[in-house]
Order: structure tokens, then C-alpha cells, then sequence
């Protein structure tokens, strides 16, 4: 790999490779764990951190060799009781920082909390977080916006007024003057004035010379019953006034600049979510908050310091002033809102799952740590304790409600969020997926990085794979295929070429599906290998006591890993299909609904699977694939649009108040549909609809009975789906 200083080791026991670096030690080694990318095991006491990560097949960078030059290895240990994995990880995990450390004075400066991984050597448990910048394949925050039409409506409006000259008589104070001129010159009524609007005031009047931008914030949810309020004065005329949308994800925060007078987005930029090194899902947080004193005040602080970042990088990438914002609307779901505002969040992860309150919220921008000192910001209303601003935010943008028509709205993430109805009423639940299809818990499964595989077809006569890589346009089987991957994934992640790095969640998706659909994998998702003289025996090889399928193996000349899908993850993507299925068939039961007329997958997930293969995999029942389409990052348009609109507020709000929720963690009968979910595509459920699109494999019961699909049965097929680009 250019002699660069990682090895993203997959399809391998990392354990018995960090066992073996000590042989004839019998003490207990210590657990590391690596955040986000959950790769875990035990290594010798003593090891450094960069060589732990080399061993478990760890994402860290490093070009000078391990001396403590480059401080691309940096890692974050992470504090407190991770129950999840067993650990207690104290601040004498890691060995005390040396005169290396304290010397280093590379480009990338070294925080008080980060620690070089080649010179900290690991003496206990740990669990470490690889930041993006020291991924050498940093993860790609695919969050674009396209908000349609809508009527431009702001909560916050610019007047340009005069000033008349102080004189000694007068009484008023000037925040009353610029109030009265308000009504005089363009008969807008204002009823008061914001502390943030008093702080420059004078300095404003003087340096505009007598006239002066007023920005008047609005409150109420229609137009002719609204008040203003005087939020912030600017000398002379301004002609822009700034707003931002964000999308707090437990795995990425994605925010857009916009300029609230035109509609028009300036900026989009996204990050990873910093508090997946204290857990990768939600529960996570809500037990590392448990468990730890201080745990709720430590994710706060994470995700406002991201919040903080954000802004800047937008209004940096838009060369615009954070002054300028005057609103901020977030949306997220009900744990990762409630961690934002510093409200508790334990009540949420347990029965009955009662929300703080499931109304809008306003505070103000320096209130969360935002450099937008006249910045308010609306923090979107929740339909219930797992479903919240961010469902609200999607239902907005994709518009179940305004349709006739039966939908399924679909947010694929760690937490599923379905929303199912039409018109005459919508219903809602949340699902408990997982990270597994974001690449985690995968054994080479990696987030949406350049060089990360996310399309795939299997030849189903030889089952040789063919697929193609995040950030090139070419398939594998192409002339020039490695050479173009390596070119494209160097620039890609801002260092030397690296090739197929591992299988992102797309990518997951898909090579399951085609596994089944060539007969490598069985309806209950087992692997099973040919007999020996098969010649596709050779993509099958052993694991243990089950097998693996062979996606990629780097050629002769080239460095890179060997991409396998294990036994393992194979099960890891059932029980999260098997969760978002069920989730789904609930809602069908509880709204009588037999099946949804047009089905749309939001989130930047969402947009890169393939419907086919979705259906493949039973995450959605039978329909016309031709019905499915991506809405894209609904959730984040929906903020978009709630932030340009206050019509549009108006609607989010009274549409949510009237969902019904379904809460899937204490319905019995989501068990039920859960097993039956677990088959591929599903146990019992017939699909005529994709027996029609795509021939399916015939079932094959437990014990070797060949018996035809339901689903196959007096399905007319039109000419098989074509399995090739």
C-alpha cells in the first residue's frame, strides 16, 4: 500500500493473529475495542496502539513508519462503562504520554484529549476512537438537498429604516425608535425586542450613519396571527439573511446553508456524528449515560461541538458571515434531540419511552454553543419516543399526507423509521436495525468510503462476483478496473492509492441478494459449499465450522485485502431486514392496509440501494419495483423546507399531531413477524409482484424437500430482470 502505515485486514479471527503476538502467554490480554468501526479483540499488554489497529484490520493512518512525525495516527480513548462490550476503561488504559508525544509539533495539532496511536502502548481495556481525519478512507457524507417548490415564507424578514439624529429631548430608547420607524416606514407591528438585537445596537446606528437593517423575527403558525420581534440590527443595507438546516443522525450530522430570501442552498456539508466512540447506536448512549456519571453532559458536549464545526464549515465553504444566521432549524431523532438541548435522556430507553415533550422547540443559537448571536433555533416536534423531529422532517418533504395514495415512507439507518398511509391518516413505528447496514458489525463492511464496494451482480452459473466501488465509475470485471480504483481512491481519501477497501451497506444489500438469487446462500440464509470438483467451489472457502463466500481477492501484484462475506454477516443483515420487515407488516396489520401503492426509501441509504435487490431481501414486502423510488435525504429537505416556510412548520406540526404511533418494543406480535421475517425474501409472504420482475430461486425446505415459492405460483413473468449494470 505505497508503504502507507494501515492494513484493513477482512475475513479473518482477528483475535488468534493478536493472541499469537505473545506466544506461550497465558495472562489475560487486554480488549480493545475500535470505535466507529466496532472491530474488536485482545492483544498482548504492551502493544501499541497503531499495531493493535494493524492487527483487528483497523482504518488508522500513519506514513512516517510509527516514529511520531506525521500525527495521522491520532485516536481518542474513550471513558466510563461500556457495558456492550464488557470494558471499564479508566485513564491508565494507555500508557502515560512520552517525550515523543510531547515534542510532536506536526500540521495536525495534537488535542489535550488525543493521543498518537504508534507511541501509546495499551496496558488494560480501551475502547479508542479513529476520528475521520485519521481514517486513511474517510467516510463520504452523501447528504445532497433538493427542496421542490415551495412558497417562500421566513420567520425572520429585513427592513432597511432610518434613524433620525439623537437630540437631547429625546426619551425613547433606541430599540423603541427603531420599533416606530419599523411601523412607519413599512407598517410592520413589532411588539418587542430580543436581548440579541440590544448588544450592537448603538454600534450599528452609528456606523450605518443613520440607516440601518432590522431583522424581524415572526412567531405563531399563521400569517395573519403572527408577532414580531426586533432579533437583530445591522448598519446600513443588508440584503441577506442566513439560515441553516441540520439533520442530527446518530451516524452523521448534515447541515445546509440557505438564503432565506431566495430559497436558494449556498452550502451543504455533513460529519460523522463524534458520539459513536461512546456507542454506535442509540441504546448505546443511553446506557453509556447509565452507566457513567457525567455521561449526558459528555454527549452533549460532543454533539454541540460538532453543531459549532458545522456552522463554520458552512459559512466558510459559502464565504458567508455567522452573524448573518438568523435561523437554525434541527431535526433528529427523539435521543439525539434531547441530547442536543441537555435534556436526559435515560426515560427513553426504557418503557414507556416518554418524551420530554413531543412539541416544537426555540431557544437561541449561543444557547447550543453557536457562533449566531441573533440565530434562533426551531427544533422540530417528535411523533413519539423512537420516532421523532427527523420522521416529522421526512413526512414534510416526501408528503404521504397530500396523497391519495397508500405510501410507505421508509428512513433506513441505525434506527429504521417507517411511516405507512395516505391522505385519510398516516401510522408510524421505529425498528431497531442496527448499524449493519451502514458497513458495521460487518466483518468487511466499512461506511460509505471511496474504494468500499456498493454494487454487486453474481454470475449464477459460475458465481464469480462483479461490482463496483464507491468513487469509480467502472465494474470490476472492466479493462483498467485496478488501476482506476487505486487512481480514484488516492484522491478520493487525500492519500496514497488504496484499491476495494470493503463492502459499504449498499453494497451489503446487494451481494446477499445475489447470493441468493445464484443459489449460494438458502431461503434461511445459510452458506453452502459445492462438492470439490464444482468449479464454483473456489468462491466458497471454509470458516470454522461454516463457510464464506468470496467477493474480491486482490491480484498477485497489489496489496489489499481479501473481501469475504462470512456466516456471521449473513445473519447480522437477517435480524436487521428481519426488524425493518416486521416493523412494516406491523403497521400493515394495525392500519388494515394490505399492501402500500407506492413505497419511498429516505436517507442517504436509502438513495444508493437498489429496489430489486431490496425486495430480494425481504426489507420490503411485494410491490412493483417500479413503485419504489428514493426521495433522498428527506429529512434533511424536510428542515430545508420548515426553514424557509413557516407555512410549512405550520404543516409539519399539525400533521404529526395527528399520526398514529405504533411502539414495536412492547407489541407481542412484532416477535411473531420478526421469525417470520428472517427468510429470504420471507417465510410465508407470497411475491408475485417480484416473482414477475426477477426469477427467484425455488424454496427449498429444512429438511432437502424442493418446494415451489408461493410466491412463483400463477405469477405471469415479463423477460427476467437483467442482472448485469
Amino acid at each position: 500500500m505505497s508503504g502507507r502505515g494501515v492494513v484493513v485486514a477482512a475475513g479473518r479471527s482477528p483475535d488468534s493473529e493478536a493472541l499469537a503476538m505473545t506466544p506461550g502467554s497465558s495472562a489475560r490480554k487486554p480488549h480493545v475495542v475500535f470505535t466507529p468501526s466496532g472491530r474488536s479483540g485482545a492483544v498482548a499488554e504492551g502493544t501499541t496502539v497503531l499495531d493493535a489497529a494493524r492487527v483487528l484490520g483497523v482504518d488508522l493512518d500513519s506514513v512516517c513508519g510509527g516514529r511520531g512525525i506525521c500525527g495521522r495516527c491520532q485516536v481518542v480513548p474513550s471513558l466510563g462503562s461500556f457495558p456492550k462490550w464488557a470494558i471499564e476503561a479508566t485513564a491508565d488504559a494507555l500508557s502515560p504520554s512520552n517525550e515523543t508525544e510531547a515534542a510532536y509539533a506536526g500540521r495536525r495539532p495534537l488535542t489535550s484529549t488525543a493521543r498518537l496511536g504508534c507511541q501509546a502502548a495499551i496496558r488494560s481495556d480501551a475502547v479508542l476512537d479513529v476520528p475521520p481525519q485519521s481514517q486513511l478512507h474517510g467516510p463520504v457524507v452523501r447528504k445532497s438537498i433538493d427542496v421542490g417548490d415551495i412558497v417562500l415564507d421566513p420567520m425572520t424578514t429585513l427592513h432597511a429604516v432610518t434613524i433620525p439624529a439623537p437630540t437631547l429631548d429625546e426619551r425613547r430608547g433606541l430599540a423603541q425608535i427603531v420599533i416606530e420607524q419599523l411601523c412607519a416606514e413599512w407598517s410592520v407591528a413589532v411588539g418587542g425586542t430580543l436581548p440579541c438585537a440590544l448588544v450592537g445596537l448603538h454600534r450599528a446606528v452609528a456606523a450605518g450613519d443613520g440607516l440601518i437593517t432590522a431583522a424581524v423575527r415572526w412567531s405563531g403558525t399563521e400569517p395573519l396571527d403572527r408577532t414580531g420581534s426586533l432579533a437583530a440590527v445591522w448598519p446600513g443595507v443588508v440584503t441577506t439573511a442566513l439560515g441553516i438546516a441540520v439533520d442530527i443522525g446518530s451516524t452523521t450530522v448534515a447541515g445546509h446553508l440557505t438564503d432565506l430570501q431566495t430559497g436558494e442552498v449556498l452550502a451543504s456539508a455533513g460529519r460523522m456524528n463524534p458520539q459513536i466512540r461512546l456507542g454506535e447506536d442509540l441504546m448505546s448512549r443511553v446506557s453509556y449515560v447509565m452507566m457513567n456519571v457525567g455521561g449526558d453532559a459528555e454527549l452533549t458536549a460532543l454533539v454541540r461541538d460538532a453543531l459549532a464545526e458545522l456552522v463554520v464549515e458552512l459559512c466558510t465553504d459559502a464565504e458567508a458571515d455567522p452573524e448573518m444566521v438568523v435561523e437554525v432549524v434541527l431535526v433528529g431523532n427523539p435521543i439525539m434531540i434531547h441530547i442536543a438541548l441537555g435534556i436526559d435522556p435515560t426515560p427513553l430507553g426504557q418503557a414507556p419511552f416518554t418524551l420530554a415533550t413531543d412539541s416544537a422547540v426555540e431557544i437561541e443559537g449561543p444557547q447550543l454553543g453557536l457562533a449566531c448571536p441573533a440565530a434562533r433555533v426551531y427544533v422540530g416536534p417528535a411523533i413519539a419516543g423512537h420516532v421523532g423531529a427527523d420522521t416529522a422532517a421526512a413526512v414534510l418533504a416526501g408528503g404521504p399526507h397530500r396523497s391519495d395514495e397508500i405510501t410507505l415512507l421508509v428512513d433506513v439507518g441505525t434506527n429504521a423509521e417507517i411511516v405507512l398511509g395516505s391522505s385519510a391518516g398516516l401510522w408510524a413505528a421505529s425498528s431497531p436495525t442496527g448499524p449493519a447496514f451502514e458497513g458495521a458489525q460487518i466483518s468487511c463492511g466499512l461506511r460509505a468510503t471511496p474504494g468500499a464496494i456498493e454494487r454487486v451482480r453474481i454470475d449464477p452459473q459460475t458465481w464469480a462476483p462483479r461490482f463496483r466501488v464507491i468513487g469509480c465509475d467502472l465494474w470490476s470485471d472492466d479493462p483498467g478496473f485496478d488501476d482506476a480504483v487505486e487512481r480514484t481512491v488516492a484522491v478520493g481519501s487525500r492519500s496514497a492509492a488504496a484499491g476495494v477497501t470493503g463492502i459499504c451497506g449498499s453494497g451489503i444489500i446487494e451481494v446477499i441478494a445475489e447470493m441468493f438469487l445464484a443459489g449460494v446462500l438458502s431461503a434461511e440464509g445459510v452458506i453452502a459449499a459445492p462438492p470439490a470438483c464444482d468449479e464454483r467451489s473456489a468462491r466458497v472457502i471454509a470458516d470454522g465450522r461454516t463457510f464464506s463466500y468470496v467477493v474480491y481477492e486482490p491480484p498477485p501484484h497489489r496489496d489489499g485485502p481479501t473481501i469475504t462475506v462470512t456466516q456471521n454477516d449473513v445473519r447480522a443483515v437477517q435480524l436487521a431486514k428481519a426488524a425493518l420487515r416486521a416493523g412494516i407488516d406491523l403497521l400493515c396489520e394495525r392500519a388494515d392496509i394490505r399492501a402500500p401503492q407506492q413505497v419511498q426509501l429516505a436517507g442517504a441509504f436509502g438513495a444508493h440501494i437498489d429496489p430489486v435487490r431490496a425486495m430480494v431481501l425481504g426489507l420490503i414486502g411485494d410491490c412493483d419495483p417500479e413503485a419504489v423510488r428514493s426521495v433522498g435525504n428527506a429529512a434533511g429537505t424536510g428542515a430545508v423546507r420548515a426553514l424557509l416556510s413557516g407555512s410549512q412548520r405550520a404543516e409539519m406540526e399539525s400533521v404529526v399531531s395527528e399520526i398514529r404511533k405504533i411502539e414495536t418494543a412492547t407489541e407481542p406480535r412484532f416477535q411473531e413477524l420478526f421469525v417470520a421475517a428472517m427468510a429470504l425474501p420471507h417465510a410465508t409472504a407470497p411475491n408475485p409482484l417480484l416473482g414477475a420482475e426477477i426469477e427467484l430461486p425455488e424454496r427449498t425446505v429444512a429438511h432437502g424437500t424442493d418446494a415451489r415459492r408461493p410466491s412463483d405460483t400463477g405469477a405471469r413473468r415479463r423477460p427476467r430482470h437483467r442482472r448485469s449494470r
